[in-house]
């Protein structure tokens, strides 16, 4: 076996070009203050920069919720939205890779075997299962990434169901985050109250659906 064939080199190259947009991040001081706050004041100092640095947080830290509501207290609702929808993509789309091209060993040591039932239905109903996922998050964000990328959805089908499935709760915390900047405002209650409303129906509908509850049904469906 070649030892330089193709897909290690890929492997190599993308792997270290993770390694190095982390070694950025450490090195300018990211990791010190991984608060909202501390994530916002961080955002500000890149100076125009400021998005292309926001949206590549996500390659390198999994707390997308934080990040997020960071993005709402510097760039706005609108904008904050905007960019935290391509760099939650972004960050999907690393731990896709990852997987991919490392493979079912070294991603299932890493998971513990969490993915195990992940696959049934992904090549023929893929998109569907990504998509409620996204929306009803029964099992946690990067899971659903590295699962998804050692089964056989197409990475265009698993894109476009992410993009759309994390919009509704990338809304809600990224205009947490701009109405964070004024705590004693009408609207930031609102805020909270949206979120919170958000989270209990997530938790209510994650006690009642299953990973395989959802595969038998969507599997069952003609699309």
């Amino acid at each position: 076996m070649k030892i330089l064939n193709r897909k290690n080199v890929i492997t190599a190259a993308f792997l270290l070009a993770l390694f190095l947009v982390y070694l950025f991040f450490r090195q300018s001081g990211l990791f010190d203050n991984l608060t909202a706050e501390g994530l916002k004041e961080y955002i500000r100092s890149s100076g125009i920069f400021g998005p292309l640095v926001y949206m590549a947080m996500f390659s390198v830290i999994p707390a997308g919720s934080i990040i997020a509501i960071a993005g709402g207290m510097a760039f706005g609702v609108y904008y904050g939205t905007l960019y935290t929808i391509i760099g939650a993509v972004v960050g999907a789309t690393v731990a896709f890779y990852i997987s991919r091209l490392l493979g079912r060993g070294a991603v299932d040591r890493f998971l513990k075997g969490k993915f195990s039932s992940f696959e049934e239905g992904m090549e023929n109903r893929g998109f569907l299962l990504i998509l409620v996922l996204r929306l009803i998050p029964i099992i946690p964000f990067n899971v659903i990434s590295f699962g998804a990328g050692l089964s056989k959805i197409r990475y265009l089908d698993y894109m476009l169901a992410t993009m759309i499935g994390i919009i509704p709760g990338v809304i809600a915390y990224t205009n947490l985050g701009d109405k964070a900047l004024d705590v004693s405002s009408p609207e930031f209650f609102i805020a909270v109250g949206i979120l919170a409303a958000m989270m209990g129906i997530s938790l209510l509908l994650k006690k009642r659906i299953s990973l395989e509850k959802l595969q038998k049904k969507i599997g069952g469906n003609r699309i």
